[in-house]
């Protein structure tokens, strides 16, 4: 986790995107709810990740937003559905995906592309270079990046990153 410094400017697109996100979220659960609702039918993953060329066609408000970062929203409510299932499999406390009101969305991801580390600064497709702390070296491939505002409005990105496991010597 890094701590990130944006200017006003790209603070506005981090919150903007991160508005667009949990606007998507929540029409994305509505669209599942009603679907079921109506005709019985389960609204998969792609179908709605196919509907975002679509929705950014119609609503161009979704065009300062990289592609990759609504497709992991659509992702991340699809996952929410499916940890719901399992618990209802497993006879435990279901509780059902929830709309994420204002302040109730507070990151969203870059999953494989449209990120880099260069001269010490994040650069985000969309968003703009931003001055990052590197306070320690970043060990492996980076896979992906998170980016995550607090409750007090400070911004972090986290890294995921795939790296070679450790050689362990065999216990005596």
């Amino acid at each position: 986790r890094y701590r990130i410094y944006p200017t006003h400017a790209q603070r506005r697109r981090l919150e903007n995107t991160l508005e667009r996100c949990r606007l998507l979220y929540n029409a994305g659960l509505e669209q599942r709810k009603t679907a079921y609702r109506r005709q019985r039918l389960s609204v998969s993953k792609h179908a709605q990740q196919a509907e975002l060329p679509g929705l950014k066609a119609d609503a161009p408000e979704f065009e300062g937003v990289y592609s990759q970062v609504l497709q992991d929203v659509l992702a991340r409510l699809d996952k929410a559905f499916q940890a719901f299932f399992r618990r209802v499999k497993a006879g435990e406390r279901p509780g059902y995906p929830r709309f994420r009101g204002k302040g109730r969305y507070d990151s969203f991801t870059y999953p494989q592309l449209g990120f880099g580390l260069k001269d010490g600064r994040l650069h985000l497709s969309k968003i703009g270079a931003l001055k990052i702390r590197l306070h320690r070296e970043i060990v492996g491939t980076i896979k992906t990046v998170t980016l995550r505002r607090t409750s007090t409005g400070k911004w972090f990105a986290c890294f995921s990153v795939e790296c070679e496991p450790a050689a362990t010597e065999p216990l005596p």
